[in-house]
């Protein structure tokens, strides 16, 4: 092939430093195994609704060949009318993903390698500070390095509880002036709901800009949407790919104050967001009596999986998503793993140590949970 002679030392002297000692975002695996149970990546075990299935297949005509809405004005002002707010306070993005990398490129400072070495003191390097909890989501922090910026992971309470204002205090690791603050709410990996009034009083204090991610939003007891409307320096984030079932389509958005999402606006892709990616996720707008009872459904089947698993001598920690982190008995969380994919079940392991003895459960159909349990007992035999 043309340019395989190159040596790779060449090849790897046009990098830049700061990417060539990058650490990539690792996905959830994507099998190719045939009828296996995929419980792994957190995806909706429901189709997206019919209308939304009938509204993709109408648009798929001559209008390929245009241009999309390049700031998606029909869904934001659909979205604002469901949220009660304006277009002005909403920006859509390719997924969520991606405006969390936006936040990131708009509100940090970055510090390069070759830069001077920071005086650590917390008002010099908050600007340069991306700060998030661990565990949490695993893109934060492969966000802050890409941007050259500096990670501030704070570990969570016992329990993946949310800590205190006085707590983080006196750890002395909380930055309360870091640039970019990111709070998964409800928690992943562990599915931990966080209530909104500790919500709000961590953002209270916070002098930067936080971003409350709130992709697993509609599983849970609270939001915090309305302190996006309420707090200027905050941001909320959701995703169509959850609770929508449209994953496929890459559809989230940001709510927040029109400064915000204005200079967002600045750096943002042109034609970020496709246009059957727009029309899908007007059309589950419009489809809610829909989605919320798969809501409730996966909400009826987490209990039940989580209350049979218990029983089972699984440690399962309440959640508030549609997965379940459990530590499972008798074998290591790994060995789970590979005796749950010889029965063709495929959930999530991760190899960060403060979650190394679990595993994360996707909440499938009532069907595939009763394999995932018929499989437990077997192991456990």
């Amino acid at each position: 092939m043309r340019g395989s002679n190159v040596p790779a030392r060449r090849a790897q002297s046009l990098i830049r430093p700061l990417v060539r000692r990058l650490h990539a975002y690792v996905p959830g695996e994507q099998p190719k195994i045939k009828r296996l149970i995929k419980l792994n990546t957190n995806e909706n075990p429901y189709p997206p609704a019919p209308a939304v299935l009938a509204a993709i297949k109408r648009a798929v005509d001559g209008r390929l060949r245009l241009y999309p809405n390049p700031t998606a004005q029909k869904l934001r002002e659909r979205l604002a009318r469901h949220h009660g707010c304006d277009p002005a306070n909403i920006i859509v993005g390719n997924g969520s993903d991606e405006l969390l990398a936006m936040a990131t490129r708009a509100f940090v400072e970055p510090h390069g390698l070759d830069e001077p070495r920071l005086d650590r003191k917390a008002h010099q390097v908050a600007k340069h500070t991306v700060q998030y909890f661990t565990p949490s989501y695993s893109l934060y922090p492969v966000l802050t390095e890409a941007h050259g910026a500096i990670a501030n992971g704070v570990p969570l309470a016992r329990a993946f509880a949310l800590p205190s204002i006085e707590q983080l205090r006196l750890n002395r690791i909380w930055n309360f002036h870091a640039a970019l603050t990111f709070v998964t709410t409800p928690n992943a990996p562990s599915g931990r709901g966080y209530a909104t009034t500790d919500l709000e009083r961590l953002c209270r204090v916070q002098r930067g800009v936080v971003v409350l991610d709130e992709a697993y939003v509609d599983f849970a007891e609270e939001n915090a949407l309305q302190l996006a409307l309420r707090y200027p320096h905050l941001l909320v984030a959701r995703t169509f790919s959850k609770a929508y079932s449209l994953c496929f389509q890459r559809v989230g958005y940001f709510v927040g104050h029109p400064e915000l999402i204005a200079a967002l606006d600045k750096i943002r892709d042109s034609y970020n967001v496709n246009g059957l990616g727009q029309i899908a996720a007007l059309a589950a707008l419009n489809s809610l009596a829909y989605y919320r009872s798969n809501f409730r459904q996966i909400v009826s089947t987490r209990m039940r999986l989580s209350r049979v698993l218990a029983d089972l001598g699984f440690d399962v920690f309440p959640s508030q998503t549609n997965f379940v982190l459990v530590r499972p008995p008798r074998f290591r969380a790994c060995d789970w793993l590979e005796k749950l994919r010889e029965r063709k079940i495929l959930v999530r392991w991760f190899h960060a140590p403060e979650v190394a003895d679990f595993l994360r459960i996707t909440i499938g159909t009532d069907r595939e949970m009763d394999k995932l349990l018929r499989a437990a007992k077997e192991i456990l035999k």
